[in-house]
């Protein structure tokens, strides 16, 4: 056999080799030489693997914020809205570039100068941060307090319901100058800068108000009780005292100058009533009858007025 023979028999002999390793592999041939198209070093699509967060951009840096009262030390803890400001050089209004409502944040911010701003209800602080590429810490100082509102009448608590509170800041000899909020509920905590506010509280949907100046002190919870003179009354028209109220009755309730405090429609609706004298008009089928009373601070009770001649 000659040399062509020869190299013939090596060549089968290399290939049956190439072919026997594939099948033990269980790597076809084809498969064994063809590129992957991930490339070098990069998983296929069916194998998982540790997700990597994404690089941080370049410059960019941790800033934490936290923030306390005026004279303490300790941290504010809750009830803080935080935003932070990006300064612009060309003169622009300031666009928000982060905010949160944590109590002590930490904020991804590029190297720059920013404005972060902290408020605790209506109360605010504000601060200039530059930022240079590395983690940054700093903190805000609040003056402010808080208040919290009930009602009573004697030593009875009046029920929450029944309740609303407005705060006012005075302005010179006006009481009431500048409403910071009504519909205040009783139990509510009004987060507001520390200084002295004019309360009303108003018990019922009449005449029981009170007033009073209350004083919130820098980190402190100022909890007041008003103190009513008021008692609720029920309004019956009857044909004689106690029996049945009738329906569909319309009352007035007048004080005795002829101002009129409360009106009211049915067989027998309830008023609350500041302490005092007042007059009762009833009007039912086309008749008017009325009747004088006198409402005592703490005595809720019933005023019928008798319908006579019905």
């Amino acid at each position: 056999m000659g040399r062509g023979s020869a190299g013939c028999r090596i060549v089968a002999s290399v290939s049956a080799l190439v072919g026997v390793l594939a099948a033990l592999l269980a790597i076809p041939p084809a498969a064994a030489q063809a590129p992957t198209p991930f490339g070098p070093g990069l998983p296929s699509p069916g194998v998982t693997g540790p997700v990597l967060p994404p690089p941080a951009a370049e410059g960019e840096a941790d800033l934490t914020l936290s923030a306390v009262f005026v004279g303490a030390n300790g941290p504010i803890r809750s009830g803080l809205t935080w935003r932070v400001y990006g300064e612009n050089g060309d003169g622009a209004r300031p666009a928000i570039v982060a905010r949160s409502n944590d109590s002590a944040p930490t904020f991804k911010l590029a190297a720059g100068a920013y404005v972060a701003t902290v408020t605790y209800g209506y109360a605010s602080a504000s601060k200039r941060i530059t930022m240079a590429g590395t983690a940054n810490t700093d903190q805000l100082r609040v003056a402010a307090g808080a208040l919290k509102l009930s009602g009573a009448v004697g030593d009875q608590k009046i029920p929450g319901n029944q309740l609303g509170f407005s705060v006012y800041v005075p302005i010179g000899t006006n009481s009431e100058g500048r409403l910071v909020r009504s519909g205040i509920k009783a139990g509510e905590i009004v987060r507001l800068p520390e200084g002295t506010y004019h309360v009303v509280s108003s018990y019922g949907d009449s005449n029981a108000i009170q007033r009073a100046d209350l004083r919130v002190e820098n980190g402190k919870v100022t909890d007041a009780t008003m103190n009513h003179r008021a008692a609720t009354v029920t309004l019956k028209l009857v044909a004689a005292p106690g029996s049945e109220a009738f329906a569909g009755t319309a009352f007035s309730v007048l004080t005795p100058g002829g101002d009129t405090i409360r009106e009211a429609i049915g067989a027998f609706p309830s008023v609350t009533l500041a302490e005092g004298d007042y007059v009762l008009i009833a009007r039912h089928d086309g008749q008017v009858f009325t009747r004088e009373f006198k409402v005592e601070s703490g005595m809720d009770r019933d005023i019928e007025v008798v319908a006579k001649g019905s």
